[in-house]
């Protein structure tokens, strides 16, 4: 805030105000507070990016898929994206493991290698967290002739 004084020659001069402009908060804002991302939160974001990676079929294992197919048909159920994915959450990293199924025919360690690149690739990118480790165990392959592990309806 300016005002103007006279001098005694009769011109005008600009007086700066001795106020000291008004600081809210302090620092930066993005240390103004604490956040928290919860094990689900993680959990899907890899989940969704595992089932992404060709050759992926499904997560979790026989039976967990079995029990997840009769929960799905549940009305107002959904699918289970976490399904086959643990993770641990500290506050600045994260280690998942993930139970996967391949397909059949495919190259299963190139399969696990883009599944973990794709999974610390959206995890970081969507949390900021450090991916420590992703473990992933293959518990089945999906032979061509199989059929789906679906429950059959009751009704029809």
């Amino acid at each position: 805030m300016t005002d103007m004084t006279t001098t005694p020659e009769g011109e005008h001069e600009p007086q700066l105000s001795t106020r000291k402009p008004t600081r809210r908060g302090g620092g930066d804002p993005a240390v103004r507070g604490r956040t928290t991302i919860a094990d689900g939160v993680v959990e899907k974001i890899a989940g969704l990016a595992a089932r992404d990676v060709v050759g992926v079929h499904a997560l979790g294992s026989g039976l967990a898929r079995t029990f997840g197919a009769v929960r799905d048909r549940v009305p107002g159920g959904s699918k289970s994206v976490t399904r086959g994915v643990k993770a641990e959450v500290g506050e600045v990293q994260t280690a998942l493991d993930l139970e996967i199924v391949v397909d059949y025919g495919v190259s299963i360690t190139d399969v696990a290698r883009a599944v973990r690149e794709n999974v610390i690739t959206a995890v970081e990118r969507m949390t900021g967290l450090e991916v420590v480790e992703v473990n992933i165990a293959v518990s089945d392959v999906k032979l061509p002739e199989e059929e789906e592990e679906e429950a059959e309806p009751r009704i029809q």
